[in-house]
């Protein structure tokens, strides 16, 4: 199986109107540019993104947004997108907010097989409205069920032809859950080698799990909140 694709325009090009998306990254770290980019150019659109963030107006999923392709975010964190908050306080952006921790476990759940959970978050919350609830060694747990995602779209720092793939430092966030997790993973790298090259120790995402694979380029590497320290005069 050539899981090897030319580029991102390639990799997403039967990505359809109405396709549930799960997109990795935190913050503005380990996102999938290159295929945001080409969902943009695409302008696929009613899609349904579960990302744990929205990305900033002028980047990640924030472009899409700006387009008007998402039809529904399901997120944990979205604070830095004005666009977005303009969307959902008008009405026209479906909103999902989950705690993070159930963001990524309802995501390992469906790489595993498992149809559902049970958390402890949410209990007490409008998280809890409308969903099963049961008791377990005297402790209440909230049911949340696993995603059902068409693409899991993903950014590694190296893979291989046969879609091993490594993350580095921060980028190993939500990635390597989501990789597990869709019916079609898409992966794209910044470094591509050859099958056998990289350390079997290393790898993070085993390639069974990725369907297609690409080399990115022009990754941008924003920081979204930059932070100082001003030097105290003596």
């Amino acid at each position: 199986m050539n899981k090897v694709f030319i580029n991102a325009d390639e990799a997403i090009a039967d990505v359809k109107n109405g396709n549930v998306l799960m997109l990795g990254g935190f913050g503005l770290c380990g996102i999938p540019e290159n295929c945001i980019t080409a969902l943009v150019k695409k302008n696929v659109r009613l899609l349904t993104c579960i990302s744990n963030n929205a990305g900033v107006d002028d980047f990640g999923i924030g472009l899409m947004l700006r387009q008007k392709q998402v039809k529904k975010m399901i997120s944990s964190y979205v604070g830095e997108n004005a666009e977005f908050e303009r969307q959902l306080l008008s009405g026209e952006l479906e909103v999902e907010l989950i705690p993070q921790g159930t963001l990524a476990t309802r995501c390992m759940a469906a790489g595993y097989g498992m149809p559902a959970i049970f958390t402890p978050a949410g209990i007490g919350t409008e998280v809890a409205a409308g969903k099963e609830i049961r008791k377990f060694n005297g402790k209440q747990y909230l049911l949340e069920y696993a995603f059902d995602a068409d693409f899991a779209i993903v950014k590694a720092w190296k893979g291989d032809t046969q879609g091993n793939l490594i993350y580095k430092e921060t980028a190993r966030n939500f990635n390597p859950l989501m990789a597990m997790a869709g019916k079609i993973t898409i992966a794209e790298v910044e470094e591509l080698v050859e099958a056998g090259e990289l350390d079997p120790n290393n790898i993070h995402t085993p390639g069974i799990y990725v369907h297609r694979i690409f080399k990115g380029d022009n990754y941008q590497k924003r920081i979204e909140q930059r932070t100082v320290r001003i030097p105290q005069t003596p």
